[in-house]
């Protein structure tokens, strides 16, 4: 079961330097546009498997995913269309349409990066129930739609903190490191959630996104390659001497 982690285009509030949070009236600008048609072309070795498209409420997310949804076919034959409540942006409560310069005095800055697992904004939401929330709908939605045989691939378009959150419980890391991973507009994460544990595959990707597949070599379907993965389809493996492998 593969999600494709896909944060929205630059938008308008990417470039004037404020949070712009839940605020209504943030929409993508000429480049997030752009980005946004270029994902049908970066997500092409994709386009057959995709079941589902899944987003967040805001605007600049249903924007990011018109293109891709026209690509995928009429509203009659395509992939569904799932807007996820809990995919939206952070509730950053008091600290929603500020400068983002003025925040770097607020003391709850330092506590956002050191230790944001116990950053709670001001009459909004704290980044540990971002991580619950998000993480939660993004494994439900896997269950959903990985199909019967597990192999199945859908798209999840969220924020930057809220897919930063999902990485780092794919990774098995705290939450207290999720500031380390960098997630840039129009960029494209995937997430492979096997039986056993997550595979993370690729993080901030910009460019045309390699479809993952499970190791052949390894013993059972869902084990990790001892020494690595060795790059070879299945053809290809079958004439690779087993020394150089």
């Amino acid at each position: 079961m593969t999600v494709i982690l896909l944060r929205h285009g630059r938008s308008t509030a990417n470039t004037s330097g404020l949070l712009a949070g839940r605020s209504p009236g943030v929409h993508l600008d000429d480049r997030g546009r752009a980005q946004a048609d270029d994902l049908v072309t970066r997500l092409g070795d994709y386009l057959g498997e995709i079941r589902a498209v899944a987003r967040s409420p805001l605007d600049r997310c249903a924007e990011t995913v018109a293109p891709l949804l026209s690509a995928l076919g009429t509203n009659g034959d395509r992939p569904p269309e799932i807007v996820v409540d809990e995919l939206i942006e952070v509730d950053y409560g008091g600290w929603t349409g500020r400068p983002i310069k003025e925040l770097l005095g607020e003391p709850l800055w330092k506590v956002v990066q050191q230790q944001p697992s116990a950053a709670v904004f001001p009459d909004g939401e704290g980044l540990a129930d971002v991580q619950a929330r998000a993480v939660r709908a993004v494994r439900e939605l896997d269950r959903i739609y990985g199909g019967p045989d597990g192999s199945g691939v859908w798209v999840a378009c969220s924020h930057g903190d809220v897919i930063k959150s999902v990485i780092a419980d794919a990774m098995g890391s705290h939450l207290d490191s999720f500031q380390r991973i960098v997630v840039e507009p129009a960029s494209i994460s995937v997430i492979r959630y096997g039986s056993a544990r997550p595979y993370v595959h690729t993080v901030n990707h910009t460019a045309k996104v390699p479809v993952p597949r499970p190791p052949r070599e390894a013993a059972a379907a869902d084990d990790a390659v001892v020494g690595g993965e060795t790059g070879a389809d299945a053809d290809a493996s079958a004439t690779v001497p087993a020394t150089s492998r």
